[in-house]
């Protein structure tokens, strides 16, 4: 919770009306989903203006409002309004990270901040779940890792929190710092660097230089976990000011993994070696990709005064569902409902998981968005090695289209793949030729909504 004056001394705005005090117990910037107490932030937008949807807002139970000008005819805009609180800002973007800044300084917790081209999400839900077994955590949910949803993240916060796992995501150079000095985090963690956003930054190192961002805003007391099997990351050691853990499978990483092994839906199990010391580590999540995660999580549990042992204990009740979800589909079959998100590494870490199910196997794979330079080779790479899994590929959309080219060419039997070009077509195919015991993956770039395609043929439970 947080009071009228918070947001007056956090954005210097200006109050409108006769309220003297106001309680909020979140920020929403959408009049649609505002919460019973909720400070409603009204942004400019290119096709809708939500300093017109304020009464709206006040009506679904907003206890105030942030806005950059005051309509003419608009009651809450005039100097006689007597309602809720509204307060006028130079800008409602810029006053939200200011207040989200300030708020973050009111509190005395160690911030977390997770980045990296793949695994980001998962990776700051595993965190979140293991320092959960030792402290109070909030955690940055859903899509609330940009420079509008991380400060509603933050504004989450309060007294009783001791930690806040934060995700931070970016576009183009600049970003993640801007996120960074929000945030101001103790912790910095990077995932990894892949061929995502290359569209927009064009090289790897670009998309280092972007990532190292998170690095470099760390203070000297901060600490610096970083994947050591990347290069590219390793190397963001040299930019930190304080510490640095690095964790992997390299003969350096402390946490380390070894003999790694995949059990399918039942989840991974591996050893973890700290200090000298090797114990066995056991997870309900499905995949051996989620061994970096895991160990990602074990290094900031570390740093953060847990034992190795409570820590490695945590991972056995984290929940299996981080980002995959397994669920009962259609005619008897089993879906792996990823479909949130895709990149070459993480579609590749998929069919990897996809190739060890006891049964006919399904991909439905769409396309892979903002690879830049490195999309037709990333799209053949995928092509490639569903052809050594699948026994049915359907792709989806024109880049997906590539997929299915290559893994034709790869062997699969033409009659084995077909391409799509919008989700109702895929879904009246599976409708039609999905059979018991089938496992079905679903996977594509957010932009391409195959949720829509998951939802379809999940039974109800």
């Amino acid at each position: 919770m947080f009071t009228l004056r918070n947001v007056l001394e956090g954005t210097g705005g200006r109050l409108v009306g006769k309220a003297a005090s106001a309680m909020f117990s979140g920020v929403a910037i959408d009049s649609r989903t505002v919460r019973q107490g909720d400070l409603f932030v009204a942004f400019r937008g290119q096709q809708h203006d939500g300093h017109h949807f304020v009464s709206q807002a006040f009506a679904r139970g907003a206890s105030g409002a942030l806005v950059e000008w005051l309509p003419d005819d608009l009651p809450w805009a005039t100097p006689n309004w007597d309602g809720e609180p509204v307060i006028v800002t130079r800008s409602t973007g810029q006053a939200l990270q200011d207040l989200a800044r300030y708020w973050r300084c009111q509190h005395n917790l160690t911030v977390v901040g997770v980045t990296g081209s793949v695994g980001k999400t998962t990776t700051k839900e595993l965190i979140a779940s293991v320092l959960a077994e030792r402290f109070s955590v909030v955690r940055s949910s859903a899509n609330l890792n940009t420079e509008i949803g991380l400060p509603m993240a933050l504004m989450q916060v309060d007294d009783s929190h001791q930690v806040a796992v934060l995700e931070m995501a970016m576009h183009d150079v600049g970003e993640i710092r801007r996120l960074a000095r929000i945030a101001v985090p103790d912790v910095g963690v990077v995932t990894n660097v892949k061929h995502t956003h290359l569209e927009r930054l064009g090289s790897l190192q670009r998309v280092a230089d972007a990532k190292s961002e998170i690095i470099e805003e760390l203070k000297p007391s901060g600490v610096a976990v970083l994947n050591a099997d990347d290069e590219r990351v390793r190397a963001m050691g040299s930019r930190a000011a304080g510490g640095v853990c690095l964790y992997g499978m390299a003969s350096d990483a402390d946490p380390r993994a070894l003999a790694i092994r995949s059990n399918g839906l039942r989840g991974i199990e591996f050893d973890v070696v700290h200090r000298g010391q090797r114990l066995h580590a056991t997870m309900r999540a499905a995949g051996a990709h989620l061994v970096h995660a895991a160990l990602a999580a074990l290094a900031v549990a570390l740093s953060m005064g847990m034992s190795i042992e409570d820590a490695v204990a945590a991972l056995e009740v984290v929940d299996p569902d981080l980002r995959l979800s397994v669920v009962a589909g259609f005619a008897g079959s089993t879906v792996l409902d990823d479909s949130y998100n895709a990149s070459p590494t993480s579609v590749l870490a998929a069919l990897d998981l996809l190739a060890e199910m006891e049964g006919r196997r399904v991909a439905v794979l769409g396309d892979m968005l903002e690879l830049g330079s490195f999309e037709e080779e990333g799209h053949r790479l995928v092509g490639q090695r569903a052809a050594e899994v699948v026994h049915w590929l359907v792709t989806v959309g024109k880049r997906a289209q590539v997929i299915a080219q290559e893994a034709r060419a790869s062997g699969l039997p033409p009659e084995a793949v077909e391409s799509a070009d919008r989700n109702d077509e895929v879904i009246a195919r599976l409708q039609s030729g999905l059979r018991r015991d089938d496992f079905v993956l679903i996977k594509g770039s957010r932009g391409m909504r195959l949720d829509e395609v998951a939802n379809a043929i999940r039974v109800a439970s």
